[in-house]
């Protein structure tokens, strides 16, 4: 038998030795545990450590355990736009089959494929976990709909000057005579 290489006091690892492996059997819970790091894209994701609510619905199948479930946290970033801070609030679901892990698999088997397999009696949450969340964050967050962002020339924020504006540039090649024009006008 297959030793475990998971630690099974960690938050989002799961015991699954009280449904056996009786076909139909079930366990539901709810938990919050805190947020592995990396929870996210780079600008909006969980806070590592703040809490996330789990409601899971564990199930025994013929070939392992359906790991049905909803996660709501709380999620921090910034506008891609205009860089103020976002707070806003995810719920996510996902579906998750662990295969059980008997010995006739084969590893190079797991490499290729993305099967979910049962270490012993447990089950590692963590990767699911962070794939539904970062599936379901906007891939280009915004303060609001219509934020218009920065301006480009030299940073304001334009939603708190709307009617912010700059002269025209002058074009580098029309520069000379720009020069020559203010030394006959002086």
């Amino acid at each position: 038998m297959n030793t475990s290489q998971l630690d099974p006091r960690a938050p989002l690892v799961l015991d699954t030795r009280e449904l056996g492996r009786r076909p139909g059997s079930q366990r539901e819970f709810t938990d919050q545990v805190p947020a592995p790091a990396d929870l996210g894209i780079e600008v909006l994701g969980v806070r590592e450590g703040s809490q996330v609510q789990l409601d899971l619905r564990l199930e025994a199948v013929m070939e392992g355990v359906l790991v049905t479930g909803v996660a709501q946290a709380a999620l921090e970033g910034e506008c891609v736009r205009c860089l103020e801070p976002i707070s806003d609030e995810i719920e996510t679901r996902f579906q998750e089959l662990f295969v059980y892990d008997d010995a006739s698999h084969d590893e190079a088997d797991d490499e290729e494929s993305d099967v979910s397999r049962l270490e012993g009696d447990l089950i590692d949450l963590e990767p699911v976990l962070r794939d539904a969340v970062v599936l379901a964050l906007p891939f280009q967050p915004l303060c609001s709909e219509d934020c218009p962002g920065l301006c480009t020339e030299c940073g304001a924020r334009l939603a708190d000057d709307p009617d912010h504006s700059h002269e025209a540039p002058v074009d580098p090649r029309w520069a000379g005579l720009a020069a020559l024009k203010e030394d006959q006008t002086d």
